[in-house]
């Protein structure tokens, strides 16, 4: 098998297998990395492709999606949920989905595809969805909050609101996985996917700092202890 088959195998698999496989790693950390164990993760963690990036990304969204979702399912159950259930999530997809992982989009894959005339209308979908994303963030950013949510017209709005972001989000990084990322070397060289993947790993470290990605997983656990939802078990049927 070529260098080109055995790469586009395992972007593929990678893609079939979904997002949490290739998160499955770093996202079993008990607690959020320190800074030393960032930095040997910076020097230990094998090269990946520019699509198994973004992929791992998705993971990461994910999770806030399962945030989400245990929020809403606390108001409909009547519990007393605070606005940080909703507003520090939201500043992670702010930040790192919205200001970090689209933006990578945004700037070298979509534009790579409409280059070449291929897959145009799905490209432009995505690109769509990526701007009521942003409208649905300022929403909950503006909404969840403690002077906002004691308001009971807020308060249904923000579930409104984190409906919608689940309801797209979900088809949309499902789209990505399985059907653009895998074609994206249909259009690039393998030569260009590598040096996507080294743009993308300096961008991070830009924004982030070493240890980045593992840094925002690290917040990600903490919002889910502090729900009690961190356990894989707990979403085992019974």
């Amino acid at each position: 098998m070529s260098n080109r088959s055995r790469r586009q195998f395992l972007v593929t698999s990678a893609a079939v297998l979904g997002p949490a496989s290739m998160a499955a790693r770093p996202l079993l950390a008990d607690e959020p990395p320190t800074k030393a164990s960032a930095e040997n993760h910076e020097t230990a963690e094998p090269e990946i492709s520019a699509p198994e990036d973004l992929m791992r990304e998705h993971g990461v969204l994910n999770r806030i999606l399962l945030i989400y979702e245990e929020g809403l399912q606390r108001i409909h159950a009547g519990d007393d949920v605070p606005p940080d259930v909703f507003h520090k999530p939201a500043e992670l997809v702010r930040r790192f989905v919205e200001d970090y992982h689209e933006k990578l989009e945004e700037q070298f894959i979509f534009p790579a595809f409409e280059k070449q005339k291929k897959l145009s209308d799905l490209v432009s979908v995505l690109r769509q969805q990526h701007q009521a994303g942003r409208r649905l963030t300022d929403d909950l950013l503006r909404l969840a909050t403690p002077m906002e949510f004691v308001r009971l017209e807020a308060k249904q709005k923000v579930v409104d609101v984190c409906q919608a972001f689940i309801r797209m989000y979900r088809p949309h990084e499902a789209r990505e996985d399985t059907v653009l990322f895998p074609a994206l070397y249909g259009v690039l060289s393998d030569k260009e996917v590598k040096e996507l993947g080294e743009q993308f790993e300096g961008r991070e470290h830009e924004l982030f700092g070493e240890g980045g990605f593992q840094e925002t997983v690290g917040k990600v656990v903490d919002l889910e202890k502090q729900l009690k939802i961190f356990e894989l078990s707990r979403f085992t049927p019974k």
